[in-house]
């Protein structure tokens, strides 16, 4: 009984004939209103409260579906919160075990620990540099091959050298290494997506391949790239450094090609021992550049090469031919005892010539200068 006495609606209707009985009934009493005037104009007064009622009761029932749309709202959130949590914690223990693995004595499982921080970096992006930190770290581990000892001294022809299984099963780790980071790395004329960063300091290299890729900052300080480098069509977004490349016992620069590539910022190429052939045939050095004391043992191609800044060509041998016909010239170039092979034809920018030194040398000079 008292639940019903405080119902709203009970109270509505009771409201309602009241004031229907006493609009009507005070309208009765005007000699100039008939009785159904009255009884209509009380109805409608009646009829008023009800409305109001029902406006009332609808707007309750719009504020209580709004509150069950913002209950279940937030409970979506939170179920995806504990999702993000879990993947979060699954990823974390992937990553943990893939690391731990990278230590373990087989070569397969190591490949596996591989391609397991792979597919972690793929399936979420805030993994990727911190992957391609762990496989840089992998490669700059100290490696010996007996393939690398002679390479100056092998024929161009005669097969490697094989070594020992240990030494053939982690070459193959390390060229897996190698071929996940190329992977990783976003294409070079991929609009919105950051550059990485590369730490390969004094690291050992065979035939690495990062042609059309999009690099940050790339360290590569005296390490060893082997038969073949490709960074052809690259786009570096940070700056570069060789320097000392190739200049350590045992450690030797094969073919480098790096033709249509892109330095949008220092590229430092300080003392490199090129021992084969280098093309840098349309690259852009949109920053400073320097290959002091570099040493190019076979050709040298920059033809079409375009430098934005300084080029620091101090001590510079080009033991080969060299193409130094360059689309745009540096702002400024060091050309202070720049040898040349002078019984080779050489092409040069304008404005440069070979000067034949007493010794049999011959240097490369600034007509004006």
């Amino acid at each position: 009984m008292k639940r019903l006495l405080r119902s709203p609606l009970l109270w509505t209707f009771v409201v309602s004939l009241v004031l229907l009985l006493a609009v009507g009934g005070w309208l009765l009493t005007d000699p100039a209103t008939s009785r159904s005037e009255a009884l209509k104009t009380g109805g409608i007064a009646g009829g008023a409260i009800v409305a109001l009622y029902a406006l009332w009761l609808n707007d309750r029932r719009r504020r209580v579906e709004e509150r069950r749309q913002e209950t279940e709202r937030q409970r979506q959130e939170l179920e995806l919160r504990r999702a993000d949590q879990d993947r979060d914690r699954i990823s974390d223990e992937r990553f943990a075990k893939a690391v731990e693995l990278l230590g373990h004595d087989a070569d397969q499982v190591r490949v596996g620990a591989l391609h397991a921080l792979a597919g972690l970096a793929r399936g979420r992006a805030i993994y990727t540099q911190t992957v391609l930190d762990i496989l840089c770290s992998y490669l700059r581990r100290p490696f010996k091959h007996p393939r690398y000892a002679d390479t100056a001294k092998r024929p161009g022809n005669t097969p490697p050298e094989e070594g020992t299984a240990e030494q053939d099963q982690e070459l193959q780790v390390r060229q897996t290494a190698q071929r996940l980071i190329g992977e990783l790395l976003p294409a070079a004329d991929s609009e919105g997506t950051r550059g990485y960063d590369l730490d390969l300091t004094g690291a050992v290299l065979e035939y690495f391949d990062l042609s059309d890729r999009k690099i940050g900052k790339l360290l590569l300080r005296y390490a060893g790239l082997y038969n073949s480098t490709n960074f052809s069509g690259c786009v570096f977004l940070g700056p570069v450094y060789l320097t000392g490349a190739g200049t350590k016992k045992e450690r030797r620069i094969g073919f480098f090609r790096c033709g249509g590539a892109k330095f949008m910022q220092r590229a430092w190429f300080s003392g490199v021992q090129f021992s084969e052939d280098v093309e840098f045939d349309g690259t852009v050095f949109a920053g400073d550049t320097s290959f002091k004391d570099s040493v190019f043992a076979k050709n040298a191609v920059f033809t079409d090469a375009e430098f934005g800044k300084t080029l620091d060509l101090r001590r510079a041998r080009f033991e080969g031919f060299s193409d130094l016909k360059f689309r745009k010239n540096p702002d400024s170039v060091s050309l202070y005892n720049t040898t040349v092979e002078p019984s080779r034809d050489h092409e040069l920018p304008s404005g440069w010539a070979v000067e034949t030194l007493p010794d049999g040398r011959a240097r490369v000079t600034v007509k004006d200068g």
